[in-house]
């Protein structure tokens, strides 16, 4: 007698094409990250300045607009205003899980002087940060 053994088939999904298509999402977000701007339109002050080490840590950015509102990039923020209080209170939050963060104040060239002292202080005294630096602009950016 003839015994005839049978294979049984073995059901595989080709994932070859979800590879792919994974590739060129991976591709079109890493080429459009970098072009996405946070923060708020701020026209800096210009001056010659050392600019930031290569080494350190991002700084957390607290930016003050012409129009005298607050603004506090984080992560991805909504872009929102909110009072000094609010800015120093969430620089005080986060720097509890990383305290060696920089900070610093991106005020607008034509908000009031007292604005942009009034965040730096409540940051210094609420949010504990030993030192509050400035942004500003090179000269020939412009």
């Amino acid at each position: 007698m003839y015994n005839r053994v049978r294979r049984r088939k073995v059901a595989e999904i080709n994932v070859v094409p979800y590879i792919d298509v994974m590739l060129v999402l991976l591709i079109i977000f890493m080429v459009t990250a970098p072009l996405i701007t946070q923060g708020v339109k701020v026209d800096l002050p210009q001056a010659d300045s050392e600019p930031l080490s290569k080494d350190m840590k991002p700084p957390l950015v607290a930016s003050v607009d012409a129009k005298g509102n607050y603004y506090l990039a984080v992560g991805i923020s909504k872009n929102e205003p909110m009072s000094a209080q609010e800015v120093a209170a969430l620089v005080k939050e986060h720097l509890k899980s990383a305290p060696d963060t920089p900070v610093v104040v991106n005020g607008d060239g034509a908000v009031s002087y007292d604005a942009v002292i009034q965040l730096m202080v409540l940051l210094q005294k609420v949010a504990g940060v030993p030192s509050v630096g400035l942004m500003t602009d090179s000269p020939e950016s412009k």
